[in-house]
């Protein structure tokens, strides 16, 4: 085990590489399983969109969202940093610190316009009406919506909302779309496939930037397969049990496939890097629909099929032939890679922990070893992962289970006791990761 700096202060960006502005896109789902897609080996449902991508471009197999819940990945994907550093810990819980830096934030100091869309659970929306899970008149304490963090244009909830919107559902679900400060949508534009509603509102975002050459950010994120799922024909037909759950993931896909459509109608398909993930693993137990295809655990727990998800990237002038990266990678990893994409290298990244690698060596292939570790914290338990091996503990650091990820990806046999020389380094290096990311939520990062 080689040891590793847990304060990162190195560069994380490479050198400055020219004025190459390439549009960015981020699109996510929620709760969608590791198996819950044809490409990677689902029996059933119809996914043929997110296929494609991954037969286009680089299919991420040790892909990590950054939690095994909501808000803490969501956070992660748009700082680089594990959101235990700005109090995170847990869907509903905190709030997207005013201090941080949000790759929206960077990306507008550098000519972009910026986007955001779905679902934030990064704060509420509103302080003067009741919303959704914390919004309310007078309460201020968690309002940090995207318009604050840097996103220019918005159609965002606060959490989670029906994947199909019947007639009447929007005025009797008590969330709703807002599009900035007191802006909310009213109920009349709120009918049908909610991933639908979602792109209908992302795309004319793009099509202007794309006019006006403008480079843009879009942050899409989806709420489907996140309960309460219900969906509809024609994506519910041929499918025999679980039609809404693979209906609205077979809507989404759909979506996915207009957005590629469109970035090629407006020839911006090449200069756009386009990832998806998802944010954690399939909700319920095994007899829900969702699958971990044999993964051990599911969402809430840092067991691989809890928090290993689906990771895609296409970007035609970078990558021209569809290939498969075995590295661990993480979301955490997005705002490092598209600052270095843009060649931009951030100031406070000589001082301030950053928990994410670029991961331009990785797409120009020129990496296959991940130079440091993934680390995770949920409640009780902690885990680290490296290029073969993952540290697991339930009760908080006090004993630690070993897998070889390598060997034994469903983490069936603990190797612990084989191996204490590996559980001391890999916890030494947690401990004081750990300790890291609690220096950072005291403030001393700002």
């Amino acid at each position: 085990m080689i040891a590793v700096s847990v304060a990162f202060p190195s560069p994380l960006f490479a050198k400055p590489v020219g004025s190459v502005s390439p549009n960015i896109i981020l699109c996510m789902t929620d709760d969608q399983g590791w198996g819950d897609a044809g490409y990677n080996g689902h029996p059933v449902l119809r996914t043929p969109c997110l296929d494609q991508m991954a037969k286009d471009g680089i299919r991420f197999n040790r892909f990590y969202s950054g939690a095994p819940v909501c808000s803490p990945t969501r956070g992660s994907c748009i700082t680089g940093r594990h959101p235990y550093r700005y109090g995170i810990p847990y869907a509903n819980n905190g709030h997207m610190k005013k201090e941080e830096l949000t790759i929206a934030e960077v990306l507008r100091t550098q000519g972009y316009t910026t986007g955001h869309f779905g679902k934030w659970h990064l704060g509420t929306l509103t302080t003067n009406i009741k919303d959704a899970n914390r919004g309310k008149p007078g309460n201020t304490k968690h309002y940090p919506p995207p318009w604050n963090n840097g996103f220019d244009a918005c159609f965002s909830t606060e959490s989670k909302v029906p994947t199909y919107w019947e007639k009447g559902a929007y005025e009797k679900y008590g969330t709703h779309y807002w599009t900035g400060p007191d802006k909310r949508v009213p109920a009349d534009q709120i009918s049908g496939d909610d991933s639908k509603l979602i792109m209908d509102r992302a795309l004319p975002f793009m099509r202007k930037a794309s006019q006006q050459k403008i480079p843009f950010l879009a942050v899409i994120w989806f709420h489907a397969p996140h309960l309460p799922v219900v969906s509809a024909p024609p994506h519910t037909d041929g499918y025999k049990k679980n039609k809404n759950y693979y209906g609205c993931l077979t809507a989404m896909d759909e979506q996915m496939g207009r957005l590629r459509a469109e970035l090629k109608e407006l020839g911006i398909e090449e200069d756009t890097m386009l990832w998806f993930c998802s944010d954690n693993g399939p909700e319920g137990n095994r007899k829900a629909p969702g699958r971990t295809n044999g993964l051990r655990g599911r969402k809430r727990s840092l067991y691989e099929g809890g928090v290993r998800v689906h990771g895609l990237l296409v970007w035609p002038t970078m990558i021209r032939k569809g290939r498969t990266v075995l590295m661990p990678c993480s979301t955490t990893d997005y705002f490092p890679t598209v600052l270095d994409a843009v060649g931009y290298q951030l100031p406070a990244a000589r001082t301030r922990p950053y928990d994410g690698i670029s991961l331009m060596p990785v797409i120009n292939g020129n990496l296959a070893q991940r130079p440091r570790p993934i680390a995770f914290e949920s409640q009780q338990q902690v885990s680290l992962i490296d290029n073969r091996y993952k540290i697991y503990s339930k009760n908080d650091g006090q004993t630690y289970e070993l897998y070889d990820l390598i060997a034994d990806q469903a983490e069936t046999t603990d190797i612990a006791d084989q191996h204490p020389e590996i559980v001391k380094g890999m916890s030494k290096t947690l401990e004081a990761w750990r300790q890291s990311c609690k220096d950072s939520n005291e403030g001393k990062d700002y």
